[in-house]
């Protein structure tokens, strides 16, 4: 479990192909990897991935070919910077929301509009997911926590602070990248037992006349 604070923009080293569907990944970063062993959880752009070794400031994780499809992590090449953050533990502050580090989907930057002091940010939205995105609500894009400003059928936008702009790649994102999109696990916990009740609902019977 993470909380979509990121704590370092980290640079991939390099991808390495290991079978037909899957990849080890190293990512260099000094800061996750301080006290990182092997099995540890680290989120790479908001996908968590095991720590599979750790070597100078470098750790390598296996990403299977799942991950590869439902993330924009298949795109990632050598000099790449990426968002980090270690799994959170448990009695730390929660300064985001509760991030799984499970991907829900791939989104795209539409456009950016530049502010004296912020930046607004527009990204595509997957049809599939749209029902999950509300006004005010939490999304985690690349594995940084955002308030969402505007919502569309199609569409949603974020303000981003100098801060989030200067230490996460989400000040470089250029309109057509794509980014990884993890819902509010709340959200979707709601509609599971919504819909699990509408299902357990007694059908009405015939009216006595």
């Amino acid at each position: 479990m993470f909380t979509g604070i990121v704590e370092e923009l980290g640079e991939v080293v390099g991808v390495t192909p290991t079978a037909q569907d899957s990849a080890l990944v190293a990512v260099r970063g000094p800061l996750v990897t301080s006290d990182a062993r092997h099995g540890d959880s680290i989120a790479v752009n908001g996908v968590c991935l095991t720590v599979v070794d750790v070597d100078g400031g470098v750790f390598t994780a296996d990403v299977m070919g799942e991950t590869l499809r439902r993330s924009a992590l298949g795109a990632l090449r050598a000099g790449d910077p990426v968002n980090l953050e270690r799994a959170a533990a448990l009695g730390s502050r929660l300064g985001g929301h509760l991030v799984q580090g499970h991907v829900d989907g791939v989104g795209e930057v539409l456009a950016r509009e530049p502010a004296p002091r912020w930046e607004t940010v527009r990204f595509r939205l997957p049809a599939a997911l749209s029902r999950y995105v509300v006004e005010k609500g939490s999304i985690t894009i690349d594995g940084v926590s955002l308030t969402v400003a505007e919502v569309g059928d199609d569409w949603f936008s974020v303000g981003l602070i100098p801060t989030t702009l200067a230490l996460t790649t989400l000040g470089t994102r250029a309109v057509g990248d794509p980014v990884n999109l993890e819902m509010d696990v709340l959200a979707k916990y709601v509609e599971r037992l919504l819909d699990a009740r509408q299902a357990d609902a007694p059908v009405p019977g015939p009216v006595a006349s």
